[in-house]
């Protein structure tokens, strides 16, 4: 059997790290597998062979999309042609689904098998992309148990492989000794502040954190907050929305990064939705969730959305289990009377974190190794069609 070539797409950061994640287990399993496309230093350092540079890829917002539309689209032009005359055993395409869905509609339709790792929120919103995804996709390897019915009933081959934070993260947390790492004061309340990792959502969200804290501490003053930003010039917005608010005197602990290491810290946390809703739950930290955008964008969203919640602890918990305050519900005050709220209230907190440790074990399943043995069937049982095929 000649050596097996597997073609892959990661678009940005976090792709990066599922695919070296991947591309490691399936080495390990299946030494001599070639694989090249397009990845970041993490697969590289798999021996992952790019052909582009990722970064090229990693774009966000609508009017950054359209400023690189062009290059992107003879990016892919180019690997599309490469890959048709190359003809790889299998195609992954992780996350990027704007970018890898018309590429694996194409290569599908050409007879070769294609995989989708991790799958659009279309429980969320653009449900309607399941019949492009079902045209496009061989193979869906999904992170989330509920999201395998939806595309069982679509007809699009699935298996639920775990989330790899839930792998990496401790199943007890030591919130001592995360205190003693970061150096936060002793007999304080630690309130844990995200407002976002993007530039984005920090222009809608400091300013409304930076009042809650405000009123918090007016209220209780034994309280210390600890805010970890993703990156300089995040942190930077968060700082001129202390400056403007005149919050200079709000004790707070800010800090580069370090997010998972203040999230066990804190006795609650404040978190915009998205992925770290899931890695406070996973870290056990009772929170209340919130989420501001621009209002054309959100009256657009909420016309879209299919669940009545969007925290990711809620669609694992099926309940509104977090309380969720969104758009204009999200005042400071309403923010800082949810937080007291939940500081006052020890069975509530009890009961999140005892849903928080159960959506933990739902979650951790080797994910790396469930998907690497996935992949290996897919690509196995094409091959075998295909001298199958030869023989006839």
């Amino acid at each position: 059997m000649s050596e097996a070539r597997i073609a892959s797409v990661a678009g940005e950061a976090s792709g990066d790290l599922l695919g070296a994640h991947l591309v490691g287990a399936l080495s390990d399993r299946r030494p001599g597998l070639v694989f090249h496309g397009i990845g970041g230093p993490r697969m590289a350092d798999q021996g992952f062979e790019s052909l582009f540079p990722m970064e090229k890829l990693a774009v966000r917002g609508y009017v950054e999309v359209l400023r690189h539309y062009r290059e992107i689209m003879g990016i892919r032009r180019e690997l599309l042609a490469r890959l048709l005359e190359e003809r790889p055993d299998l195609f992954i395409g992780i996350d990027a689904p704007d970018f890898n869905l018309d590429l694996e509609h194409r290569l599908k339709s050409a007879g070769i098998p294609t995989i989708h790792y991790v799958s659009p929120s279309i429980w969320a919103w653009r449900r309607w992309r399941l019949k492009r995804i079902a045209r496009s996709v061989s193979h869906m390897l999904v992170l989330f148990p509920f999201e395998t019915e939806i595309y069982r009933e679509a007809g699009v081959p699935v298996t639920y492989v775990g989330h790899p934070t839930a792998d990496t993260i401790p199943l007890e947390v030591n919130k001592a000794a995360a205190r003693e790492q970061l150096r936060l004061p002793s007999g304080k309340q630690i309130v844990a502040l995200l407002p976002g990792s993007r530039q984005s959502e920090l222009r809608y969200m400091a300013d409304v954190f930076v009042l809650a804290a405000k009123r918090l501490h007016a209220q209780v003053k034994d309280v210390h907050f600890v805010c970890p930003t993703a990156s300089r010039p995040t942190r930077d917005l968060f700082e001129a929305a202390i400056h403007r608010n005149d919050a200079l005197e709000l004790p707070l602990t800010l800090m580069f990064g370090h997010s998972h290491e203040a999230l066990a810290a804190a006795d609650v946390a404040l978190v915009a939705s998205g992925t770290a809703t899931l890695e406070t739950a996973l870290l056990k930290t009772p929170m209340v969730i919130v989420y501001k955008m621009s209002p054309l964008t959100w009256k657009i969203m909420r016309r879209m959305l299919y669940l009545p919640y969007v925290g990711l602890p809620n669609v694992l918990a099926g309940e509104f289990l977090v309380d969720e305050l969104l758009q204009d519900a999200a005042t400071p005050e309403a923010l800082a009377n949810a937080l007291l709220a939940l500081m006052g209230d020890t069975p509530r907190q009890a009961r999140q974190v005892e849903r928080f440790i159960e959506i933990h074990h739902s979650l951790r399943q080797d994910n790396a190794t469930k998907a690497a043995e996935a992949v290996l069937a897919v690509m196995d049982a094409s091959r075998a069609r295909g001298r199958i095929h030869a023989s006839g």
